[in-house]
């Protein structure tokens, strides 16, 4: 949980800079942002289907195969990466006048866009460390580095976003020294946080993780074939379901655009917000896939089981108390991202619809992580796709044209909603377990 409160507050930072520079900068970073988590999350669906493979190793305590697996994956991840990079370094430029942006915000949103897709490899590296070392019950180093990098955008978005400008300390005046480049300074202040992150938590994996580590157990890093096949029955559907998943969100966007400025950028930083609540889903969701995985790789199904039940009540829990500050505290938490009083009143009623919807999308979230942990990705993947395209999909583009962004937010409430429900009654079945790989 604390990887991914890391992670959020590092959203939170950039859109909250970004947001004092006015309603057009807000809405270019929020016209790309569904794409770039269409970017990243296929980077980090790849690197699951061999950390599962290792959390698996360490279960049978085959520590030799969890090291085998590891150095494939460096080398898989990577090439994957690259890959990525050059499809979307291609579609840079057109993509915001695809997703309806105006003249006043695709330019930007294209150089923003294009900073982080280059720096996709070291961010999927970044991934991938931070995955193998959780799978061998490593979650304090993960947790701190990821804490590094959210102080170190702090820092490297305060002289890049902003010009040099004076700042009062009591009756003192400083000078404080500014790049001035406005959103491609936070595109290149995260992008470089993420950078130094990502070399360190793969120096401490291959180095001083004693469990796993490349150091001082030299082997090969030819790909091969039972470890390649497997990662993709694991890493496929998710890739494809996560892809399926944020062109759903593309399309959200498409339909946001038409309201205007003010309505994509609200939705954005809505987007932005909501994230802190469903934090604590996730980070229960990779412990759950770990502890499931180690489980289900000793054969102790009922120990994985009982991990599983205790993982999807414990998020949800903790997501519904989520809900309730987000609620309550939806005013002060737009103020902290915006001046704006028109985007902020948009996005307190956003916020304010999707808090019902916690508790549900806890058990979405976790129940994935559990079935993710024995290698069941395929049905997961197929529950998430029906549930975004034949759901919310069609309940935003009915209701936007009357009820406008707070249509798409309801819309969005009620799919999740859905999406739990059926997630728990396939937790409860057992029928995950007997579609471990």
């Amino acid at each position: 949980m604390m990887a991914q409160l890391s992670s959020i507050m590092m959203q939170y930072i950039d859109a909250a800079m970004v947001g004092r520079l006015g309603a057009d900068d807000s809405a270019a970073v929020g016209l790309v942002s569904t794409s770039l988590w269409l970017f990243w999350g296929i980077c980090s669906a790849v690197t699951v289907g061999f950390s599962v493979q290792v959390a698996h190793r360490i279960g049978a305590s085959d520590h030799d195969g969890a090291r085998r697996i590891l150095r494939q994956s460096i080398v898989a991840c990577l090439l994957f990466s690259l890959a990525v990079v050059a499809v979307g370094a291609a579609i840079a430029w057109p993509l915001p006048v695809w997703l309806g942006g105006t003249e006043a915000v695709c330019g930007k949103a294209s150089l923003y866009f294009l900073v982080f897709v280059l720096a996709l490899p070291l961010l999927t590296m970044n991934y991938l460390g931070g995955a193998m070392l959780r799978c061998v019950g490593n979650m304090k180093v993960p947790g701190g580095l990821n804490v590094m990098m959210c102080v170190l955008d702090i820092i490297f978005n305060f002289f890049l976003i902003f010009p040099t400008r004076e700042i009062g300390l009591g009756s003192v005046s400083l000078t404080v020294p500014g790049a001035g480049l406005g959103v491609l300074g936070a595109a290149l202040g995260t992008v470089s946080a993420e950078i130094v992150t990502a070399g360190l938590m793969m120096w401490f994996l291959c180095t001083r993780e004693k469990t796993i580590r490349l150091k001082g157990h030299p082997g090969s890093f030819r790909l091969t074939r039972q470890v390649i096949g497997k990662a993709l029955r694991i890493s496929a559907p998710m890739t494809l379901e996560h892809a399926v998943i944020c062109g759903a969100q593309i399309a959200v966007t498409v339909i946001v655009a038409p309201l205007g400025i003010m309505a994509i950028a609200a939705n954005a930083f809505a987007v932005t917000a909501e994230s802190i609540c469903y934090m604590p889903g996730y980070g229960i969701g990779d412990a759950a896939t770990t502890l499931v995985g180690q489980s289900y790789g000793a054969q102790r199904m009922d120990v994985a089981r009982r991990f599983g039940y205790i993982t999807v009540g414990l998020g949800m829990v903790m997501m519904t108390v989520m809900g309730v500050i987000m609620y309550v505290c939806a005013p002060w938490v737009m103020e902290l991202m915006t001046p704006v009083g028109a985007i902020q009143t948009l996005g307190v009623e956003s916020l304010r619809i999707e808090a019902f919807a916690e508790p549900m999308f806890a058990a979405a979230i976790v129940s994935y992580g559990v079935m993710v942990g024995v290698g069941d990705s395929i049905v997961p993947a197929c529950m998430n796709f029906g549930s975004i395209w034949l759901v919310r999909l069609p309940l935003a583009a009915l209701l936007a044209p009357t009820m406008g962004l707070a249509g798409v937010w309801t819309a969005m409430c009620i799919e999740l909603c859905f999406r739990g429900a059926i997630f728990l009654w396939r937790l409860l079945s057992g029928a995950w377990l007997k579609k471990g790989i």
